[in-house]
């Protein structure tokens, strides 16, 4: 499986190996400006695909100005190198501001420096001024060549050798400030800092009533303010591409008065530190401070959060992210030809592209242009459809209108968790909930699943408090603790406990584990009926899915079902038809790459140790694989791909190998039904056996803790902002069958909502019965496996990787609002 295996495709190997040779090419890789989280791990997967295909790799240290000093700072790196580096936040190559490279004299000296190790490939990981750089430097090169030749420094045949310069750039900015990408390498690792300290500051908040003003990095973009507002569901949010309007000193100290008279007891304002108003004057937490002392007697404290939020181990999205981008920079400079502009390999949805440097950068400076020239509405649409998408679902959350001003639908809409919990489930309820609040909707909780359904389990919300960071599921799942028909009161905004645990029931709308709607079909059309629910919003996993096609071949027998129905996937197992993501997923992620990084440092006192780990996920193997990528594994074991012991003898021989290095430990994944003979205990056992006297093993279940823990900040929003968008569905559907008593009986209104490549789109549930292996409960066909050679690549196996898709340079477009 993992070893160099004769059963590959060899078709695909060869046109790999024929096409992106780098035999006798040389690439440099920096990192320059300020460090982000992640960077490491793509420094990591350029020096081993630079190794793989064939090329000489070199560090340039202390970025541009170790190219212009030259010496030792320009030193080439072997396959260990490179090894214990992914979960180290910063960059081991260091990296400096540098005035020399900005004058054509450091500029030559670089090119010298360059050529005295045959460097024609550049990848440069950085900001938008360290991409600029590098453009321009590839601009010159020719004359800088020349120049070199003319002063006797190098030779005429070293010029036409050494003719071009190939540059390719990877973002690396924790403000996710770049144009043309939806994410920077260590933006997701900077929400991870932040969120973590916005709930510790509420647990004191709440003890004391206070209002805390959090200053988050951002000089001239609100990325990381906005979206740790929309995650933690903050009161008031300031940016500087979308200003307070005029007045808002008075508007946002009613706010905080009304949340406090709702007895909610704290208040959160989140400040990007280069937050302005309409004018273009700055806003400080200072003045925001002193406003609220000054107008409401709140007593007030602000929190500037600084460096904080650069530092600490990547999350798990970064360095994914960052591997993918460091495997398709190499891929693009071996591609490369003389006419090749410099291009930046960015993120499109779940898709990475390549994009023309400069067309980047020109998208991010007219962006700054924009909001200098008071221009905030271009501002937003230029920042791209994640940044826009991101401002307005916060504003349709935050802003509320007086009751007696929302027109009133008379529409009744439930919310249901169907199957194991997720972390984010809480995000998605609340969203759902105040969206349809917001539409006009009355909202309507049901208990324990589709068993609750049937037994009429209602009941309402305690209100005053947050969800977003609860663990697993608001609407929790052992029935026991709720018995009883209770009827269903109207919903009120929700906001409950910042800190639940997976396990305390005591509020929300249950769910209730594995019990489909199939034998409760009358039960369940008689409470629909009773309760004159006329839509459906269903959040779950596997189950969820099953329950959604049971009720939608149950229309023609019970009318009642014939209304909207829409599922939000959450799961950990990340393995529902009809989306890429699922809520929960990356938080289990996170909670794998976490473990793993424990149970590395813990053999980095005993060497030749191999771990094996087993995950969950059922048949999938997302976590396993994905969790494999993230921890640097040696080897991951999963369903989709079948394996045998001559798979895992191959394996076993890797890791004797591999212990005659310093890398002296080794890490090993297995899903928990990727094989029902070759269990946990029989390749614990097997490795032990053979590995006696080279290395010994130990096992590690992760079990139920993949399910626990407060939700990464990418589930909190990925939770919010579809089930927004689900309510928005369930809203446009209900106002085509106004006054007209519609039955929705067609398949376009019950679907499944989700993530696919670059769009989110709703899918008939009808249609992707036919994309789903039913007995395993799993897409035919995953993403995520295209990713797989990538992992066994970057751990030194050959393996056979697609790159149909590469190749491609695009074009920016700007988001229309």
């Amino acid at each position: 499986m993992d070893a160099d295996d004769s059963r590959a495709p060899k078709g695909s190997l060869r046109k790999f190996l024929e096409h992106l040779s780098g035999a006798g090419k040389a690439i440099g890789v920096l990192t320059s400006g300020g460090d982000a989280q992640g960077m490491n791990a793509a420094v990591r997967a350029v020096v081993r695909m630079g190794i793989y295909v064939g090329a000489k790799v070199y560090f340039i240290y202390e970025g541009y100005q170790g190219m212009v000093d030259g010496g030792s700072n320009i030193a080439e790196a072997d396959w260990e190198s490179v090894s214990s580096i992914l979960q180290v936040g910063g960059t081991i190559i260091g990296s400096a501001r540098c005035q020399a490279f900005r004058t054509r004299e450091g500029r030559l000296k670089a090119a010298c420096n360059l050529l005295q190790r045959g460097i024609t490939n550049l990848c440069v990981i950085g900001g938008d001024g360290s991409l600029t750089g590098a453009n321009l430097f590839r601009k010159e090169w020719s004359g800088l060549l020349e120049e070199l030749a003319r002063n006797g420094q190098i030779d005429k045949e070293a010029v036409q050798k050494y003719a071009y310069l190939n540059v390719v750039g990877m973002v690396g900015s924790i403000d996710n400030d770049f144009c043309g990408t939806d994410m920077t390498i260590g933006t997701d690792s900077a929400l991870h800092r932040i969120i973590e300290v916005v709930d510790a500051i509420m647990t004191t908040a709440q003890s004391h009533q206070r209002t805390f003003v959090l200053e988050v990095m951002g000089r001239h973009c609100g990325y990381l303010a906005l979206v740790s507002a929309l995650a933690c569901g903050a009161d008031w949010v300031f940016l500087p591409e979308s200003p307070p309007e005029e007045g808002w000193e008075e508007q946002m100290c009613v706010k905080l008065s009304e949340n406090r008279a709702r007895k909610k007891r704290l208040n959160i304002i989140i400040v990007a530190e280069g937050a302005i108003d309409t004018q273009n004057k700055p806003i400080t937490s200072e003045k925001i401070k002193e406003l609220v002392v000054t107008q409401l007697g709140y007593d007030t404290r602000v929190t500037i959060l600084g460096h904080v939020q650069r530092g600490g181990t990547p999350s798990a999205f970064d360095r994914i992210l960052a591997s993918r981008m460091g495997v398709e920079a190499v891929i693009a400079l071996l591609e490369a030809t003389p006419d090749t502009p410099a291009c930046v390999v960015s993120l499109n949805g779940n898709h990475a592209v390549r994009l023309p440097l400069m067309e980047c950068v020109q998208m991010t400076q007219d962006v700054q242009k924009a909001m200098d020239e008071r221009r905030f509405q271009d501002a937003v649409r230029l920042r791209g459809r994640s940044f826009a998408g991101n401002l307005n679902t916060y504003k349709r959350l935050a802003i509320k209108l007086p009751d007696d001003q929302i027109p009133k639908t008379n529409c009744n809409v439930a919310v249901i968790n169907v199957g194991a919990p997720a972390a984010g489930m809480n995000a998605a309820v609340r969203s759902a909930v105040r969206v349809g609040i917001a539409d006009g909707h009355r909202m309507l909780a049901i208990y324990d699943g589709f068993d609750g359904f049937a037994k009429g389990q209602k009941e309402e919300p305690c209100s005053g408090r947050e969800s977003l960071g609860a663990d697993a599921s608001w609407i929790p799942g052992k029935a026991s603790l709720r018995e009883g028909c209770r009827q269903l009161p109207v919903l009120p905004p929700v906001e409950l406990p910042v800190f639940q645990g997976a396990g305390d029931v005591s509020q929300g709308v249950r769910e209730k584990r594995s019990v489909l709607p199939g034998k409760y079909l009358e039960e369940i059309a008689t409470q629909m009926r009773t309760h004159s629910i006329n839509a459906l919003l269903i959040i779950g996993g596997f189950e969820a899915y099953l329950g959604l096609l049971e009720l939608s071949a149950a229309r023609e027998k019970h009318e009642e079902f014939c209304v909207p129905m829409v599922m939000v996937p959450a799961t950990v197992s990340n393995n529902v038809p009809g989306s890429d993501f699922s809520i929960g997923a990356d938080t289990a992620l996170n909670t794998i790459t976490d473990t793993c990084d424990r149970i590395k440092q813990s053999a980095s006192g005993t060497k030749r140790r191999v771990f094996i780990i087993e995950t969950m996920g059922g048949y999938c193997g997302y976590l396993a694989n994905m969790g494999g990528l993230a921890a640097g594994a040696d080897a991951a074991y999963i369903f989709e791909e079948p394996f045998d012991i001559r798979d895992l003898q191959s394996n076993v021989e890797h890791l004797t190998e591999k212990m005659k290095t310093t890398i002296q430990r080794g890490l090993v994944l297995r899903n928990e039904s990727c094989s029902e003979n070759y269990t946990t205990d029989f390749i614990y056992q097997l490795y032990s056996e053979e590995g006696k006297g080279v290395f010994d093993c130990r096992k590690n279940v992760l079990g139920h803790m993949q399910q626990g823990g407060a939700p990464s900040p990418f589930d909190r929003n990925f939770g919010t902002k579809i089930s927004a968008r689900a309510m928005e569905w369930i809203t446009a559907k209900l106002k085509e069958a106004r006054g007209r008593g519609k039955k929705f009986t067609t398949d376009d209104s019950i679907c499944v909502l989700g993530i696919s490549k670059r769009n989110v789109i709703f899918q008939p549930v009808a249609e992707l019965k036919k994309q789903t292996d039913f007995e395993h409960r799993i897409p035919k066909e995953q993403w995520w496996l295209k990713l797989r050679p990538l992992m066994k690549i970057l751990a030194k196996y050959k393996a056979s990787y697609d790159v149909s898709d590469s190749g491609q340079l695009e074009h920016v477009q700007p988001w229309s609002v």
